[in-house]
């Protein structure tokens, strides 16, 4: 792996794909770790940390927040790893490792994440933070790959606005514009392959469109030790947020 290769990539286009990251046999290790700790840990998390395509229905599992702190032993993927050293190595930064996720498209209803940057959400200053993706099976158009808009990160913040996606509840409100649509780039992956993305970089996927395939991957994610967080604003938006998906039934309660 040449490091000053994916630096110069990483800040040029505002993503790097680095193919079979980790082996076949840690995923397959991972895999039953994770099947094991939905199946006997997630029913305990709080609504606020776990996201159901149908909140009623617990085989539409779309996404689960914080899964290092509610399962110790996934900590080791996020802090003092091969994921941390290669995020200081991008930032050029000790990095303060944030958070461990897992998401999924379910077959059928998976629904479109919609284009955003994960700045808005991180309220850094500066905005220095990086988002890793992995993929834990095959991902393709099909079933919703992410999809980045190349260089978007050179050119700031846009602005955006509530969407009805649970889970990603802010989205681009013009995305679309012709300069987005020419550097939309695709990015089908295999279990064990790696997307890391800077935190003003646009990015999206497609619902899950098959009938009988999952989505699943890990994110990943580090803030510069530089950065600095505005506490205050993000809580306020959290707050705002958890009130709204009450008030539109999407928490499971009781």
């Amino acid at each position: 792996m040449d490091i000053e290769l994916i630096k110069k990539q990483f800040a040029e286009d505002g993503y790097v794909f680095l193919p079979g990251f980790i082996s076949a046999e840690e995923i397959e290790e991972l895999n039953k770790k994770l099947e094991t700790f939905i199946e006997n840990v997630v029913p305990g998390i709080p609504a606020t940390d776990v996201f159901y395509e149908d909140k009623n229905d617990l085989s539409t599992l779309k996404q689960i927040m914080h899964v290092s702190e509610y399962e110790p032993d996934f900590a080791p993927l996020l802090k003092n790893s091969k994921f941390s050293k290669i995020a200081e190595e991008l930032l050029e930064d000790k990095v303060i490792p944030r958070i461990l996720e897992y998401f999924n498209k379910p077959p059928k209803i998976g629904k479109p994440t919609p284009p955003h940057q994960d700045g808005y959400y991180f309220m850094l200053k500066p905005a220095k933070a990086v988002t890793m993706w992995m993929a834990l099976e095959n991902v393709d158009e099909a079933n919703g790959c992410v999809r980045y808009v190349k260089g978007s990160h050179l050119k700031g913040m846009r602005t955006h606005g509530r969407t009805q996606t649970l889970g990603f509840s802010q989205g681009i409100v013009d995305y679309g514009l012709p300069e987005d649509m020419e550097n939309e780039i695709a990015f089908p992956a295999k279990p064990g392959d790696l997307l890391i993305h800077d935190s003003l970089t646009i990015h999206r996927a497609d619902g899950n469109q098959t009938a009988d395939r999952t989505r699943k991957a890990l994110g990943f994610i580090y803030f510069g030790e530089s950065a600095k967080e505005d506490v205050e604003a993000k809580a306020a938006y959290q707050a705002r947020l958890q009130k709204e998906m009450q008030e539109r039934g999407e928490l499971i309660t009781g």
